[in-house]
């Protein structure tokens, strides 16, 4: 009986940990939680009404998978990511996307006018309603059934794995600064491109129009200058 018992505690404490660690990738995800904000583990437990063990649990395969970080005497934060790592990653994306856009032309399953034009009402639809959360939504999509479109199940990991959807938050802070109407316009053209391009060129033009969102999109100014204060989060910037 005894280890019957202890089996089932181990078994409530993990659940507990990973309802802990999907209310916080869902806070990430929102952006209610913004890069470089403390997570207060006392503070988050007294709201989930749970222990500080699973809250901890939940910590260290949120670090794991690079969302947050633990410095010394300091705490857990959400994971902030420089300029340079963005930069990497939009060139890494630009190479497998390329990939990606050369496989679905190749694929005779696919017809990609008809795929981009509808991931692109779902874009027009949410400029008409003046909604960034159903952009950011269509954005992802968009790209999404790109790479799934390839039928390349390890570019599709790939991507999936660099373009997780922290990084489209962190990309979503710095692009939000440029008028819906105009991101729109910038997918409309990508699309085109995609459709019309050589396929021997392509690759070589997704590279190229990755490096013009990429100037478009960034400067060195910090995306989140201000923290909005959460109930069981505390702004630290000393700590970086």
């Amino acid at each position: 009986m005894r280890t019957l018992k202890s089996s089932t505690e181990e078994g409530r404490i993990v659940s507990a940990s990973k309802r802990v660690e999907a209310h916080i990738r869902k806070a990430i995800y929102a952006g209610k939680l913004l890069p470089r904000q403390r997570i207060i583990e006392e503070d988050l437990a007294r709201e989930l009404s749970v222990s500080r063990g699973p809250v901890r649990e939940a910590l260290l395969r949120l670090e794991r998978d690079g969302l947050v970080v633990t410095t010394s005497r300091r705490g857990t934060f959400i994971r902030d990511i420089s300029l340079s790592e963005i930069r990497v990653i939009f060139r890494m994306r630009a190479k497998l996307e390329g990939l990606c856009v050369r496989y679905m032309r190749e694929n005779p399953a696919i017809q990609p006018s008809e795929l981009l034009n509808q991931a692109l009402k779902k874009l027009k639809l949410a400029v008409s309603k003046n909604s960034e959360e159903l952009f950011f939504k269509a954005d992802m999509e968009l790209h999404q059934k790109i790479w799934k479109a390839a039928n390349q199940p390890l570019l599709y990991r790939t991507l999936n794995l660099v373009m997780n959807p922290y990084i489209f938050i962190i990309a979503r802070s710095y692009s939000s600064r440029i008028p819906l109407a105009n991101r729109r316009d910038n997918h409309e053209q990508y699309v085109r491109m995609m459709l019309k391009s050589p396929l021997d060129k392509i690759e070589e033009e997704v590279e190229r129009y990755f490096g013009k969102l990429y100037l478009l999109t960034f400067d060195q100014s910090y995306p989140f200058p201000h923290f909005a204060e959460d109930h069981w989060t505390e702004n630290l910037e000393d700590a970086f």
